[in-house]
C-alpha cells in the first residue's frame, strides 16, 4: 500500500510573528508600546508578542531563554508603512531615538522614509507611499 503524497496545506497562515532577541526586554518593550504605540498581544513571559497590524506581529525574546542568542550585528530591518511619515519623525526626534535619520525621498521606490534603532539597535525604517505608488 502506497502512503499518498503530502500537499501543502490550502488553509492559510493565520498570524506572522518576527521574533527579535534582547538583553535587557524592559526596555525593548518601553520602546514598542511608548515610542511605536505597539499593544501587547501574547505575553508568554520572557516573550512578548506585539501586533503591528493585521496579522503582523513583532516578538520581543529574552535572549537567556529563547531560541537565539543575542547578536551586537543585527541582520533584520522592521519596515513600518504609515500615513504621515514626517509625523513619526516628529515624535521619534521628540523621544530622542538613537539612530534617528532625516526623512529622504526615493523616487526609485516611490516612498518617503527616515530610519531609527530601537535600544538594542536594531533598525526600523518608516515610510510613507507617495502619490501613485
Amino acid at each position: 500500500m502506497t502512503t499518498p503524497t503530502p500537499q501543502r496545506p490550502s488553509d492559510g497562515i493565520v498570524l506572522a510573528i518576527t521574533f527579535q532577541y534582547y538583553r535587557n526586554l524592559p526596555a525593548a518593550m518601553a520602546f514598542y508600546e511608548d515610542v511605536l504605540g505597539l499593544t501587547l498581544a501574547i505575553d508568554q513571559g520572557w516573550s512578548k508578542i506585539y501586533r503591528i497590524d493585521g496579522q503582523a506581529h513583532l516578538g520581543l525574546v529574552d535572549e537567556v531563554r529563547g531560541m537565539q542568542n543575542w547578536a551586537e550585528a543585527k541582520t533584520c530591518q522592521i519596515c513600518l508603512r504609515v500615513p504621515d511619515v514626517d509625523a513619526w519623525h516628529a515624535w521619534a526626534a521628540h523621544c530622542g531615538v538613537e539612530g534617528l535619520t532625516a526623512p529622504r525621498d526615493s523616487a526609485e521606490l516611490g516612498i518617503r522614509a527616515f530610519v531609527m534603532n530601537d535600544p538594542e539597535g536594531y533598525q526600523i525604517e518608516v515610510q510613507t507611499a507617495k502619490p501613485g505608488h
